[in-house]
C-alpha cells in the first residue's frame, strides 16, 4: 500500500519522494525543530533512515506518515501521520496507531500542524479497525500538546522515553 494523497485548503499530504531528503536534513540541524525530538541534529544517514521508515510503514503496517507540502509553493514542510515503532516504554504503547507531526520551524504558529493531524485523523476514523489512537509528547512541547487537545487527545499517563519526560494521550474516533 502507499500512502493516498489528501488535500486540505493549504496542505498537500502526500507518500515520501527521494527529493524530501534535502529539505529533511535540514530541518534536523535546526534546533527550533529537533528541541523536542532528542535535543540533537542528526546526520545525514539517520535522517535517510527516517525517511526510509517512514515511508516504509504504508506497505508493513497499512498506514504511515505522509510527506506534507505548502499546495501555494510545493515545498516539502515535514511530516505527519501514524506509526507502530514498537517502542520500548511503560505503559506500553500496544499496537494502537500512534499519531505524530513534525513541522518546519518556519511553518510554526500557522495552523499548519492542525489541518494537517486533522485530515490524517479523519482518515484514520474511516480505515482503523479499533476507535483509539495514542501519540507521545515531550512534557514541554506546549504547541504540539495543544495541537494534540484542539484534536481531541487527552492525557492518560505521564513517563520517560529516552531519558526525557513525556505525556501520553489518547483519542478515540467519534
Amino acid at each position: 500500500m502507499e500512502a493516498p494523497v489528501i488535500e486540505t485548503e493549504r496542505l498537500r499530504l502526500r507518500g515520501y519522494r527521494a527529493s524530501d531528503f534535502a529539505p529533511l536534513l535540514a530541518m534536523w540541524q535546526q534546533p527550533a525543530f529537533y528541541q523536542y525530538l532528542g535535543g540533537q541534529p542528526l546526520p545525514a544517514p539517520e535522517v535517510w533512515s527516517r525517511l526510509l521508515r517512514s515511508a516504509g510503514l504504508w506497505p508493513v503496517c497499512g498506514f504511515g506518515y505522509w510527506a506534507v507540502e505548502e499546495k501555494a509553493t510545493g515545498q516539502f514542510i515535514g511530516a505527519v501521520g501514524f506509526a507502530n515503532f514498537q517502542r520500548d516504554i511503560t505503559p506500553a504503547l500496544g499496537e494502537w496507531p500512534e499519531a505524530g507531526w513534525i513541522l518546519a520551524p518556519h511553518t510554526h504558529g500557522k495552523g499548519y500542524a492542525t489541518e494537517a493531524v486533522r485530515a490524517t485523523l479523519v482518515w484514520g476514523d474511516a480505515h482503523f479497525a479499533q476507535p483509539r489512537t495514542v501519540c507521545l509528547i515531550d512534557v514541554a512541547n506546549e504547541p504540539s500538546l495543544r495541537v494534540a487537545a484542539r484534536l481531541g487527545y487527552h492525557e492518560y499517563a505521564r513517563t520517560e522515553y529516552n531519558g526525557s519526560p513525556v505525556v501520553l494521550l489518547e483519542r478515540f474516533a467519534k
